[in-house]
């Protein structure tokens, strides 16, 4: 009797179960679909995409996450050498300082992204860098300077209702407003006139209870700065109050100014970075106490986590992309042959699909013909193939993002898609977008818009937005930036975007474009026979 029940209560378990799998994907592949004799799979390849090419210029460029640094020459756009300046604030307001103090070091650190490689036997550690660009340990000038510019918080133009906005092309702003010598003034010139990036962990050797130890920190920008300097802004600074709070400590010491430059004919170097995570180490000595002359130590710190603007400055741009963007140049009826993303101040696609609205009822008649004909959507990409041969030797971006230009948000598959990665770049699988390398003279991106198309499809009253294309960053990024002036086409960029300085040559949509390179919608869908 128990067996007789426990088995029934089994096979009731595996029925729903399977009722449920079943329905699962019979809902997946098509919303009402039954018997599979009455339709046909079909995949189409001829939906009309109208894409050009769109301009970005001068956009917000304040508060982003990462930060791009250094000089990067592009052969396929040109040479970008980003600047970049940050206010600093105390990690404690108010610091105690004792009698006679005396400045041991002043350190600026700011970690790279690396990968650990290996360790050794003896613990020595091998590193990767990410995100550096250029010739391996090539050389760039490095200067750090006060910065005479201050960084208001608030807008006053805006009643001081919003957060102030600083711009790409205010380099000059922050340049001219520097304040006396540079303060990486030390011998070694690597810190300075010949700087590099270096995979090199920091190894400090010390001997704790007569054994000697290595303290190990993973690869970063390490400078030392003028101690003088640092005694008058900063242990002086406290004895007038200077230091009372970080209110007042960001109108005394507005922050530092990052100068970039190019070393000799070297093709320079650049990485991106998170400025966040840099700070100035100050050590001094100072007596125990008034009556206690005994030297003790003592340290102030100083975080990179005030305002900050990236400021890169565009120069030899290449012919053939300043054409491109040029707006008269661009075709917004046929679409342009090759589309140029650039991140930063550059560059972006516009795509239109289902192309035109002949009787003007406000539907583009392909998305009529199709909403009319009962298309079930399995699934829809985009496919972008690279200009292999405009791009040459450029370093291409990882990934490319497309979203709803009308608005200015994600699309639906962006909203939906659950994949998280092992870092800001590679999280939205589903989505895509990641760079494909079938082999050197054939790369794509691959962005997945099925539900954006199945909800324009089933829902009537849904718009049929124009699409953004932009070179991204950090996938997980999706806020804006403003443009410092505004176009008829946009007003605003993903703020992702703006934090990388690389470009890909994209093949574009025009009649043209060779078949097998053309930009592609590609919708898989099931139709009733």
């Amino acid at each position: 009797m128990y067996n007789n029940s426990f088995f029934k209560k089994i096979l009731i378990a595996a029925c729903v179960v399977f009722l449920y799998s079943c329905d699962k994907d019979y809902n997946s592949i098509g919303d009402g679909l039954i018997g599979e004799n009455h339709f046909a799979f079909v995949r189409d390849t001829l939906s009309t995409v109208v894409a050009y090419n769109q301009k970005i210029g001068p956009i917000q460029s304040n508060n982003l996450p990462i930060n791009p640094l250094g000089i990067l020459v592009n052969p396929a756009f040109g040479t970008t050498t980003a600047n970049f300046a940050t206010q600093l604030l105390l990690s404690s307001p108010e610091p105690k300082i004792g009698n006679n103090p005396e400045i041991e070091s002043v350190i600026l650190t700011i970690p790279y992204f690396s990968t650990l490689i290996s360790t050794a036997t003896n613990g020595d550690q091998t590193y990767e860098l990410d995100s550096i660009y250029g010739g391996t340990n090539a050389k760039i000038k490095l200067s750090v300077y006060e910065s005479g510019y201050f960084m208001r918080d608030l807008d006053p133009d805006a009643n001081f209702q919003e957060a102030q906005k600083y711009y790409t092309d205010q380099n000059a702003d922050f340049d001219n407003a520097k304040v006396g010598n540079r303060l990486n003034n030390d011998s070694d010139t690597s810190q300075n006139d010949s700087f590099f990036f270096s995979a090199a962990e920091y190894r400090v050797p010390t001997t704790t209870d007569g054994k000697d130890v290595v303290t190990r920190t993973a690869p970063g920008m390490r400078l030392s700065l003028n101690s003088t300097f640092f005694k008058t802004k900063i242990i002086d600074g406290a004895a007038a109050a200077k230091l009372s709070s970080n209110e007042v400590f960001k109108e005394y010491f507005r922050g530092l100014y990052f100068k970039v430059e190019k070393v000799d004919v070297s093709i320079g170097s650049f990485a991106q970075l998170d400025f966040k995570k840099g700070k100035i180490t100050i050590k001094f000595k100072e007596d125990t106490s008034d009556t206690d002359t005994t030297r003790i130590e003592n340290t102030i710190v100083l975080n990179l986590t005030g305002n900050t603007v990236s400021l890169p400055v565009q120069s030899n741009i290449e012919t053939p992309y300043a054409n491109a963007i040029s707006s008269v140049n661009i075709d917004k009826t046929l679409g342009d042959e090759n589309l140029y993303l650039k991140g930063g101040e550059g560059s972006m696609a516009i795509l239109e699909l289902f192309g035109p609205d002949a009787d003007n009822n406000g539907v583009a008649d392909e998305l009529e013909t199709i909403r009319n004909s009962g298309w079930l959507i399995n699934e829809a990409n985009l496919v972008f193939h690279v200009d292999a041969s405009a791009m040459g030797s450029a370093t291409e971006p990882n990934r490319i993002y497309v979203y709803d230009l009308n608005n200015n948000r994600p699309i639906f598959d962006y909203a939906i898609d659950g994949t998280t990665g092992t870092n800001s770049k590679n999280g939205k699988i589903v989505l895509g977008g990641l760079l494909n390398k079938e082999d050197a003279a054939n790369g794509f991106y691959k962005i997945r818009i099925t539900n954006q198309i199945r909800n324009l499809i089933k829902n009537s009253d849904s718009t049929n937005v124009k699409l953004g294309v932009v070179v991204t960053e950090d996938i997980n990024t999706i806020a804006s930036s403003k443009l410092r002036k505004a176009n008829s086409s946009i007003s605003q960029a993903p703020r992702a975007s703006v934090m990388s300085s690389l470009g890909t040559i994209l093949y574009g949509s025009k009649s043209t474009v060779p078949e097998n390179k053309r930009l592609k919608l590609e919708i898989y869908y099931t139709k009733p026979n």
